[in-house]
């Protein structure tokens, strides 16, 4: 790590402005102390700071080096004040030879310099505490920045991992149900499983594709799920129907992958398979320039005895949800008058 000082253009302007700043104050000082010499003054205060501000920068290097962990209290402070007297050492003897390159005359400055050399120990033991309090802010500001960032680094990767952990109970689950079908319809239908294979392969290779979190378009998961529920259709004919109402405008708006084929895959287990009758599973996508709503819906056989769910599906597409969105998404459930509905309320900006 370099000065941090020189690492962008606000902390250059700001520190030679403030040096700028110090030195009118060392101007003013050396004026009122030796009888208003305005000309040496003026020259001397600022000269004598620029080099201060130089040695300032390189000073950095030691007070880093000093404050590795390890140290102790007693032996940092013996490093801060041999550092502090080097510094201010080799700031008045550079500033002495410098300035007496600039009135070669020493009747003119040697009384000059002996009559201010008290006042300016004493600015140059200030300034010097200060460059160092700055610095040591500037080391605790990047450690906590360090700290902060290390620990957003790490809920990133176990949200990461939580995501990818619910996504794995998704596709296994819906592969062992359609594999189950394949084999029953190679004895009844060996027509419809050859079918099934083929539309089972295609949604396959759509969703181990995506592995990671990266979002698709609601066009893309429509896609999908209408290949998903063609599947279904091929083993349940005529009493799986399904209907749409898409509002195109909304088809672009970006969504975690394979977040809709639970709610799906419910409404096929609870609905479809536990019933006799057509059951008319019902997609509606409807936006804002704010939200989309999703909402899903299936009719049931109020008499039919449904299994005793565990409700993963669900829990899995609020937990995504909430680790994608936070708060901005919600997911909320009806069930009545023979029908269950899913709403889900999503942000149209994806976070990035």
């Amino acid at each position: 790590m370099g000065n941090p000082v020189l690492e962008n253009r606000i902390r250059i302007i700001a520190w030679w402005l403030v040096w700028l700043l110090l030195g009118a104050g060392q101007s003013l000082l050396l004026y009122y102390t030796y009888d208003g010499e305005k000309v040496i003054s003026i020259t001397d205060g600022f000269t004598s700071m620029i080099i201060f501000s130089i040695l300032a920068l390189a000073a950095w290097f030691p007070i880093k080096f000093f404050n590795r962990a390890g140290k102790t209290v007693p032996m940092l402070i013996v490093n801060l004040l041999t550092i502090s007297a080097f510094l201010i050492l080799i700031w008045l003897l550079l500033s002495r030879i410098i300035m007496s390159l600039l009135f070669p005359e020493p009747s003119v400055y040697t009384g000059f310099w002996n009559a201010t050399l008290s006042y300016r120990v004493g600015s140059g033991v200030l300034i010097c505490s200060l460059v160092i309090l700055t610095y040591y802010l500037i080391i605790s500001y990047k450690s906590l920045s360090d700290k902060k960032l290390g620990e957003a680094r790490l809920e990133n990767l176990l949200k990461e991992t939580e995501l990818k952990m619910l996504r794995s109970q998704i596709n296994p689950h819906f592969l062992f149900n359609s594999l189950n079908s394949v084999s029953s319809l190679t004895i009844t239908d060996p027509e419809k499983a050859r079918e099934m294979v083929i539309k089972l392969s295609d949604f396959m290779r759509y969703a181990l594709s995506r592995k990671d979190e990266r979002p698709v378009t609601i066009r893309q998961e429509l896609e999908s799920l209408r290949l998903y529920l063609d599947i279904e259709k091929t083993r349940f004919g005529s009493r799986l129907a399904t209907d749409e109402d898409i509002s195109p405008d909304c088809l672009n708006i970006r969504i975690p992958t394979m977040l809709l084929q639970p709610l799906f895959e419910n409404a096929v287990k609870y609905g479809v398979h536990e019933s006799t009758g057509t059951i008319t599973i019902r997609t509606s996508l409807k936006c804002n320039s704010d939200y989309a709503e999703i909402i899903i819906s299936n009719n049931y056989d109020p008499d039919a005895i449904l299994p005793a769910g565990t409700g993963t599906g669900l829990l899995n597409v609020r937990r995504r949800l909430e680790l994608v969105y936070g708060r901005e998404a919600s997911v909320q459930t009806e069930k009545g008058d023979g029908f269950f509905t899913v709403r889900l309320r999503i942000p149209v900006k994806f976070p990035e």
